[in-house]
């Protein structure tokens, strides 16, 4: 019985080995050939660690097609889009955790409609109702739209973390004379961090990497979004893979960030929301 758990342990860690070098090798390729000249990104055998290192790559891609303005206009969704999404879902999440009330079930169901259907599949009425409401071409039109997209499943996994709170903790606030508002604030959110960073999180990450909805909805090139300008970047300078490869890596800073911030919280919070099985 023993050797049995040593041997399942062994081919355990070996799969999760392997599994993570078949995902960290491409990362670590494309760093390494980030900061390479040139004329060694396609050296035979490939090196991983450069015998030549450079910053070249990194200053022309920052330098060029206004890269730090696209980076800014991501940014600006992305943080916009992710705020908006916490403090909407986390309303929503609350009336439907912790509230009762005629339709809820009905309501919550309408919502959760939203997880059905592919976001491909609603290019074309998300184009045709933002042009009637003017908001193509902005950045305002890209963050309203996620905001959308990302309400269903965030209230989804926030629903569920809130019905995880005690009720003594709500039944104390109402006898203290607690209002409903005031509940959410100081006693639901508090306690809720690791299923907000979750939210977060996954929000964050939706908004700065979108691509089709971003692509369709920007024709003008100063509200372009990094995604849109990375797959143009690529086609201008298809040659130049050091410089990809660079704004590439400059492009996974801001989630890096946001990870690392909230990581401490997301295992709890994948733990208790309605994504564990």
């Amino acid at each position: 019985m023993r050797r049995t758990k040593q041997l399942y342990s062994i081919i355990t860690y070996t799969l999760l080995i392997l599994g993570a070098l078949l995902v960290v090798t491409p990362f670590i390729y494309m760093v390494s050939s980030s900061l390479k000249p040139q004329s060694f990104v396609f050296e035979m055998p490939p090196r991983f660690i450069p015998s030549e290192i450079t910053l070249k790559n990194y200053t022309e891609a920052l330098q060029t097609d206004d890269f730090l303005l696209y980076f800014g206009n991501s940014l600006i969704v992305a943080v916009s889009a992710t705020s908006g999404t916490v403090l909407i879902s986390s309303m929503l999440a609350y009336a439907f955790g912790r509230m009762e009330f005629r339709g809820k079930n009905m309501l919550f169901g309408l919502l959760l409609l939203g997880l059905m259907i592919p976001p491909v599949m609603l290019i074309i009425p998300q184009f045709l109702i933002a042009k009637e409401l003017k908001l193509l071409n902005s950045l305002l039109g890209l963050i309203v739209v996620y905001i959308a997209m990302n309400l269903s499943m965030q209230t989804y996994l926030l629903t569920g973390f809130f019905k995880t709170i005690p009720q003594d903790l709500i039944e104390a606030a109402w006898i203290d004379g607690a209002s409903q508002w005031r509940i959410f604030w100081r006693i639901i959110l508090p306690l809720s961090r690791p299923g907000l960073a979750v939210v977060i999180i996954f929000t964050f990450l939706y908004s700065w990497d979108e691509f089709p909805w971003a692509h369709v909805a920007i024709k003008e090139s100063t509200s372009r979004t990094l995604p849109v300008a990375i797959a143009l970047f690529q086609n201008q300078h298809l040659t130049e893979w050091g410089q990809v490869f660079a704004a590439s890596i400059t492009a996974l800073i801001p989630v890096v960030i946001v990870y690392v911030v909230f990581q401490r919280y997301f295992v709890a919070g994948i733990a208790t929301t309605g994504m564990k099985s």
